[in-house]
């Protein structure tokens, strides 16, 4: 969500290599490509809504009231919805700890999921406690039940793990190993990771069009990664393939 479309348009064509195209949604959202596939939203903040610009992953439902109704029972706030959207009904909502997240009952693109081709690379919960959100999320969207389109979360190291199949699709982070005491500086966040061929490029880009850097680089033995924010200060994170040594 943002408050100048067209900007945001500009922007992520010229970092990421999007495409927009119109939705039927109307003339305040569009549909971002990338070679012809489709791998975000963006959509223009309504002035009545006092909501902050921002990147915000949406869980796929089977039923808008039931997630909104589960979301209430666990000391969590529903701050949008469930609304009539399109050709199906969204909510957004803020977990116990104030990540804010959306959720979607309606049709979604086949065969289109995080960390496959285009798609987000994958998605990343900055939390004080991991155990304790993987516990809320799990509840709220079933991230524990059975069938080939639920998706499994486990503890691995200092994160839970969430995996849909064989792909990685988000990391639930709190800090420390799972079994630490919560972090209370963390402010908690959903972060969306958007694959990029060149990280320099990328970082290059964001800071010509008026945006910035809010992290220093990462890497790991596989990739290289960094947050950055647009000019309207939302932030986002792309990640590139770990360039091969001599």
């Amino acid at each position: 969500m943002t408050r100048d479309l067209a900007a945001a348009q500009y922007f992520y064509s010229r970092v990421l290599g999007w495409e927009f195209r119109s939705s039927g949604l109307g003339d305040g959202f569009s549909v971002a490509l990338h070679e012809g596939m489709p791998v975000a939203g963006i959509g223009a903040l309504a002035e009545r809504l006092d909501l902050p610009v921002a990147w915000t992953p949406y869980f796929a439902v089977a039923d808008a009231d039931v997630t909104a109704a589960r979301i209430c029972e666990r000391a969590a706030t529903m701050a949008v919805g469930p609304l009539a959207f399109g050709t199906g009904r969204a909510g957004l909502a803020a977990d116990p700890a104030g990540a804010v997240f959306g959720f979607w009952e309606g049709v979604v693109v086949p065969d289109w999921s995080v960390g496959r081709g285009r798609a987000p690379a994958w998605l990343e919960l900055h939390t004080r406690d991991a155990v304790e959100a993987s516990a809320f999320y799990g509840e709220v969207l079933g991230w524990a039940g059975e069938g080939s389109g639920c998706c499994v979360a486990s503890h691995e190291h200092d994160h839970v793990v969430l995996r849909h199949g064989h792909d990685t699709v988000a990391l639930l982070s709190g800090g420390g190993a799972v079994d630490e005491a919560p972090d209370p500086h963390i402010r908690p966040r959903w972060h969306v990771h958007f694959p990029v061929p060149d990280l320099e490029e990328a970082i290059a880009s964001t800071v010509a069009l008026g945006g910035s850097t809010a992290a220093p680089v990462r890497t790991s033995t596989t990739s290289r990664w960094v947050v950055l924010a647009d000019p309207d200060g939302a932030l986002f994170t792309v990640v590139a393939p770990q360039d091969a040594g001599p």
